[in-house]
């Protein structure tokens, strides 16, 4: 089973970018789907963006669509989350998450989040 790791987190200003990573163990990690979710307080989860295993495919939340970008690097392996023209809506608590089937990833294995905030 693979073991997530999130990071990039940090305070930023509105309008700003900011790239989280999550690094992943273990030695299936090409055929895992890979995701984000945010949780900001007093919110439910909410879907941010996910990746197939080859990368070929993204989806993206309608909050985040034209502003972030997943992307992977299955040689390392890590996935990316690229986070530009953000607002302050966007400050969350983001976790990564990994399941085989792209369909029900937020049911799979999760990261311990990194915290993101967005001030005005």
């Amino acid at each position: 089973q693979v073991q997530l790791v999130e990071s990039g987190g940090g305070l930023v200003q509105a309008g700003g970018s900011l790239r989280l990573s999550c690094a992943a163990s273990g030695r299936t990690f090409s055929s895992y789907a890979m995701g984000w979710f945010r949780q900001a307080p007093g919110k439910e989860r909410e879907f941010v963006a996910a990746i197939s295993w080859s990368g070929g495919n993204t989806y993206y939340g309608d909050s985040v669509k034209g502003r972030f970008s997943i992307s992977r690097d299955n040689a390392k392996p890590t996935i990316y989350l690229q986070m530009n023209s953000l607002k302050p809506e966007d400050t969350a608590v983001y976790y990564c998450a990994a399941n085989h089937n792209i369909a029900t990833i937020g049911q799979g294995v999760w990261g311990q989040g990194t915290l993101v905030t967005v001030s005005s």
